[in-house]
């Protein structure tokens, strides 16, 4: 199992290429099902949850494959799609392997999904989904672990008006897929504004879709024939850019962002500007620079365009050996502050309380072995080891392979002492 080594103590300097973003790639696979015509996806990122869905829309008979010599190329091919089934030994790892029952519904009329495996950041139950895609005329039965799921009569699901319970990112992609190729207008109430949801609707309106709104809380879908095959760049990851944003502002130095989108991150930049790192943005790039102890700021997650639970924990690494007490609440997940013990380790002083984590800062960290629990909670405790005095240990970084395309590499180049060990 590999793990990552720091050397810490080193400021960051130079400039760094922002991917594409996985949670608006892992969708647009997705989206490739709605076609029998070929899909091109242009700076997908090289993760494993990408290559999970490879695996999954291959299984159905889909051809897809990275081009040789443009690795960030995917081409994919569903016109043979022979077996829409998303089998438990595919998906446990992932739970995007939901967005594929929208586009097989909407395409196939009919479709067999396995249900997610366990999330350790918290429960995100899939009934928003069910009763959505039930609304648009679906039967669908939780047999065995999976939903099974059919349109009877037609086959073909028809237009409905669908409020979601709360927010949901995944569930708004999932409608807009379905709603896409079915009779009449569907109206997204409650929709998710985040900017991957814009990027896949951008990308089915290229193939066809009739979509309006999407960036808002109400989106309108106006359901057509068929859609036809495009060429579409995924949009550049904003968490990995407030990523590499909190890394070279806690460990300070100076970095250029290339393709990061400041528009994106408006509640990130704010909070760092405020703890005193200098932060410039033009059309395609981001520029960071960072000297001195940064002064602590609380915050509290909440949904697009607020502070991205997805940042927390790389904020709070921040925090940590920054002047000043800090209080952070998170409002998203009910298991997300798993890195917090993990940064004690480092010599952080951390409180939580339910919701709600303490931060007492300190003027330095040490380092120490220190396990990843969770994607974003491995790249807190990268950053909190590029800070740390002496030697840190990273283990289970299978974690951080999931979202961040070779963080080891970029950060070396920006100059950190950071190497992968098996």
């Amino acid at each position: 199992m590999d793990k990552l080594l720091i050397r810490g103590g080193r400021r960051l300097a130079g400039t760094v290429d922002i991917s594409g973003a996985k949670n608006a790639a892992l969708p647009e696979l997705c989206a490739a099902l709605l076609t029998s015509e070929p899909v091109t996806l242009l700076n997908v990122p090289r993760l494993q949850d990408v290559s999970t869905m490879l695996k999954l829309v291959g299984n159905m008979g889909v051809v897809a494959a990275r081009d040789a010599a443009t690795p960030t190329t995917v081409r994919l091919d569903a016109r043979q799609l022979d077996k829409p089934e998303a089998p438990y030994e595919l998906v446990k790892t992932m739970r995007a392997s939901v967005l594929a029952l929208g586009p097989l519904l909407a395409r196939f009329g009919r479709a067999t999904v396995s249900l997610p495996g366990g999330c350790a950041i918290g429960s995100r139950p899939v009934d928003q989904h069910i009763k959505g895609l039930q609304s648009m005329g679906a039967e669908i039965d939780v047999e065995h672990g999976y939903m099974v799921a059919r349109v009877p009569g037609s086959g073909r699901l028809r237009g409905a008006r669908i409020t979601t319970d709360m927010v949901t990112v995944t569930g708004t992609e999932n409608f807009m897929m379905a709603a896409a190729l079915a009779q009449g207008e569907t109206v997204l109430e409650n929709a998710a504004q985040e900017p991957e949801i814009v990027d896949l609707a951008e990308m089915l309106i290229r193939m066809g879709a009739r979509i309006e709104g999407h960036g808002s809380s109400r989106i309108r879908i106006q359901g057509v024939e068929r859609l036809t095959g495009c060429t579409h760049r995924v949009v550049a990851d904003r968490i990995e850019a407030g990523t590499f944003l909190c890394a070279v502002a806690a460990a300070g130095g100076k970095a250029v962002l290339r393709h990061g989108r400041a528009d994106h991150l408006d509640a990130v930049i704010e909070k760092l500007r405020a703890a005193g790192a200098s932060v410039d943005a033009g059309p395609d790039f981001i520029e960071v620079q960072s000297s001195g102890r940064l002064q602590a700021q609380s915050f509290r997650t909440t949904e697009y365009p607020g502070f991205p639970t997805d940042m927390q924990a790389q904020f709070m690494a921040l925090n940590v050996i920054a002047q000043g007490s800090s209080k952070v609440t998170e409002t998203i997940f009910e298991n997300r502050f798993m890195h917090v013990n993990e940064m004690v380790r480092l010599g952080a002083k951390i409180q939580v309380d339910g919701k709600v984590a303490v931060v007492e800062g300190v003027p330095r960290l040490s380092g120490a072995t220190v396990m990843a629990t969770d994607l974003r909670a491995s790249a807190s405790l990268v950053i909190a080891g590029l800070v740390a005095e002496g030697q840190t240990i990273v283990d289970r970084i299978y974690h951080l392979d999931r979202g961040y395309d070779q963080m080891e590499i970029k950060l070396r180049g920006l100059g950190a002492d950071i190497e992968r060990i098996k």
